[in-house]
């Protein structure tokens, strides 16, 4: 077989020898496409699926685990959710605007696949700076991919009616020719009313409903598992084109037939097309398929039986279908404006026959196909770069303006306020979103599921992070801070954290570097994730995010992109993230003694335009403990935010910088190390809280009792100035200004 063709398709000779024997003969075309979507990375795992197995993934509340199109977690005795993150990163760079937009419409699809009514969604998105547009050689400016992604996934979401309640935003130049676009979407359900991807007897039929078909996205799934290199822009036919109103109705269809038990399983069209459901129904059901190929309905005139198998047209489903209710499932269909066809049934042969007007155009064992991919164990090796960011020492920095780094650091496109983003997508729609973007955790209420009469009396909190940065200098270490972070802004609301998703989105698995990355970051958030009780039930995972230039290769940060997911009883419970009232006291909760660090820190980034320094290790039984004083006392706590992302200083600023008003702060720290390691430093678990002056000694006592740090260091003030003393140190500002800073500096850049 000529390599050239099996480049094209994403397979290497070795794999199409393995191909040849599997199935005792040379594939044709047809079957060659699908063997290259099917065994591509982004649907076979074939680098990563060995590192994966150290997650764990079962707890008392998982009802489903990672195997199906979401991972599925009970809220109480009647109620779950079901959720989970996917990427889709080199379509966004290529096509910004509908790689987004049909991003977040495969994430609802599959939401919606577990018999979930979707209600919220949220997007983890990453840049290159757009300070340095203009600079740049063989790679697009930063600013209108951003702009379009954003527009993308406000588009989509808005008109399907899915509220976009909260994210993350990153600016680095390592994702300047390879943006991160991550998509999470969260469903409510009946705990005992889950679907799943299979059929239940041999001879149902395999109802196609949604969007007709044409020739978009064929060779997505390859695409998204290449490097990426001058020629991308050859790749925008690849890019899936979207439409949300269409996938409104198909979100309706689907769950009125589910809801009046016409179907038994489902599953919806992504990577790979009609050749990745069809074959994933068959091996997930252990039957066979036989696939018509004529019967599917058609946007484009001439279309070959190759690019009907392969295309990724959205707002696509498949259903499995008892004989006697086909005809029934199809006019719901009809009335919705939907195509629906049967296009196939399941057979007792564990194969996957494709036929096209009586001609048979692929006979394939599904095993071979979904099962038999190979599986890498690709070589690993210590990043040499480690020895230097190991042997960086914090005190040989020069000593700067204060009152100008914290002003730098808050207004950086990384910590300013996100208003920009957020404002383009409808958070409110459903009018159930209790705590908005802009906090560390969303909260939404859960008032609406798959019967609009059916209502819980819970919350969930949910918080995404992923600091690339961190897990670049030290993979294992930045591993768990990822997961403890995502967590840390779950439980600070006062929810109980239940599971977690994550998109483990890498550079090039065949660099031994990047995999050793891998296998360090997964050991390490497995441990986080096992030691705070959070089972990873679902996830994605990207790799090939490098940018192939003439003189060199830019992998971006190795970036797990973590999404917690926790319960509260009620949504009144939820903890702001803002001081309530001028009076009440700040207080420092956790980690307050421990020698404070800069080491890849927003600030010695912005200030001192390092990226270095050794990851200190999360004291992972701290974070229990604080779970434990928040949880335990939220009644007591005014509000909360924790130390992360521009550090100390940053966690006690934005919390006066309220949609309502501007509070001032009077703030004392005692300290024995620099000033400006004390203001910066990201890498302990402290919690910042506010409480009324009463309260003071009983939260002090709690936390003497579970032994952690507390220290009040000052109280919320009227007038809208910050009055801090750092050791020997005072600074003046005004919260005013800083807010003005902060709010203005990205959409200054964006707009």
């Amino acid at each position: 077989m000529d390599e050239k063709i099996l480049s094209a398709h994403g397979l290497t000779v070795d794999e199409y020898r393995r191909i040849v024997q599997l199935i005792g003969r040379e594939p044709n075309e047809v079957e060659l496409g699908i063997f290259g979507a099917l065994w591509s990375e982004h649907c076979s795992y074939k680098s990563s699926k060995p590192f994966l197995r150290v997650f764990p993934t079962e707890a008392p509340w998982v009802i489903q685990g990672p195997g199906e199109n979401a991972g599925v977690v009970e809220i109480d005795d009647k109620y779950a959710v079901a959720f989970k993150i996917e990427s889709h990163n080199h379509p966004s760079y290529i096509e910004p605007f509908h790689g987004a937009a049909t991003g977040v419409g495969g994430i609802i699809r599959d939401i919606l696949s577990m018999g979930a009514r979707p209600v919220c969604a949220f997007d983890s998105l990453r840049f290159g700076d757009p300070r340095n547009d203009g600079k740049r050689e063989s790679i697009k400016d930063a600013k209108p991919i951003a702009q379009g992604v954003v527009k993308g996934i406000g588009f989509y979401g808005n008109c399907i009616g899915v509220p976009t309640i909260g994210g993350e935003v990153v600016f680095d130049e390592v994702y300047a020719g390879n943006p991160l676009v991550n998509a999470f979407c969260l469903g409510i359900l009946e705990k005992d009313r889950i679907f799943r991807a299979r059929a239940t007897k041999i001879g149902q039929k395999m109802v196609m409903v949604g969007s007709s078909t044409g020739r978009d996205g064929i060779h997505g799934a390859t695409m998204a598992s290449a490097e990426f290199s001058e020629e991308t822009e050859d790749k925008r036919p690849n890019v899936q084109i979207g439409d949300p109103f269409f996938g409104k109705r198909l979100v309706e269809c689907t769950l009125e037939v589910m809801q009046k038990g016409l179907i038994v399983g489902c599953q919806d069209f992504g990577a790979a097309g009609l050749a990745g459901s069809t074959s994933e129904f068959g091996a997930k059901s252990g039957m066979g398929v036989k696939v018509y190929l004529e019967n599917v309905p058609l946007r484009e005139e001439g279309m070959t039986p190759y690019e009907i198998l392969l295309s990724e047209s959205q707002e696509r489903m498949l259903y499995a279908v008892d004989d006697e209710n086909v005809d029934k499932v199809i006019e719901i269909a009809k009335s919705y404006g939907l195509e629906a066809a049967v296009i196939g049934e399941t057979t007792d042969t564990k194969r996957m026959e494709v036929f096209y007007k009586g001609e048979k155009v692929a006979d394939l064992p599904i095993s071979a196909i979904v099962d038999d991919a190979p599986v890498y164990d690709r070589p690993r090796k210590e990043p040499e770069y480690l020895k230097e960011t190991r042997a960086f020492d914090q005190n040989t920095l020069p000593e700067v303006d204060l009152k100008e780094s914290i002003r730098k650091v808050i207004s950086s496109p990384t910590i300013a306020k996100k208003e920009w983003v957020y404002r383009q997508y409808d958070h409110e729609v459903g009018i159930n979103t209790v705590v908005k973007p802009g906090s560390d955790a969303a909260v939404l209420r859960i008032k609406w599921a798959v019967k609009p009469e059916i209502n819980s009396e819970k919350a969930v909190a949910i918080s995404s992070d992923g600091n690339g940065r961190w897990v670049y200098l030290d993979p294992y270490e930045g591993g768990k801070r990822v997961v403890a972070e995502a967590v840390r802004n779950v439980y600070i609301t006062g929810a109980k954290p239940l599971a977690i998703t994550d998109c483990l989105n890498w550079g090039n698995p065949e660099n031994p570097e990047i995999m050793w990355q891998f296998e360090q970051a997964t050991k390490g958030m497995a441990d986080a994730c096992r030691q705070l009780n959070t089972p990873v039930i679902s996830g994605n995972v990207s790799l090939y995010n490098e940018t192939v230039l003439p003189d060199k290769r830019i992998n971006v940060y190795p970036t797990p992109t973590v999404v917690a997911v926790g319960v509260l009883d009620r949504p009144e419970d939820a903890i702001p993230s803002f001081y309530q009232e001028e009076g009440d006291i700040i207080v420092l909760v956790g980690e307050v003694d421990r020698q404070p660090t800069v080491n890849g820190s927003e600030y010695l980034k912005e200030v001192h335009g390092l990226v270095t320094g050794s990851i200190p290790p999360v004291d992972l039984e701290i974070e229990k403990k604080l779970m434990e004083f928040i949880h335990t006392n939220r009644e007591k706590i005014s509000s909360a935010h924790d130390v992360s992302d521009g550090g100390l200083i940053t966690a006690l600023i934005e919390p006066a910088f309220s949609e309502e008003r501007t509070f001032g702060l009077e703030v004392e720290i005692e300290t024995q190390h620099r000033p400006d390691f004390e203001l910066f430093d990201e890498m302990r678990s402290i919690v910042v809280i506010s409480a009324k002056e009463k309260d003071i000694p009983y939260l002090e006592a709690k936390a003497r009792e579970l032994a952690i740090g507390f220290r009040v260091i000052g109280k919320v003030t009227e007038r809208p100035e910050l009055n801090l003393k750092i050791g020997e140190l005072s600074i003046e500002d005004s919260t005013e200004e800083l807010k003005n800073l902060w709010e203005n500096s990205l959409k200054h850049l964006l707009d």
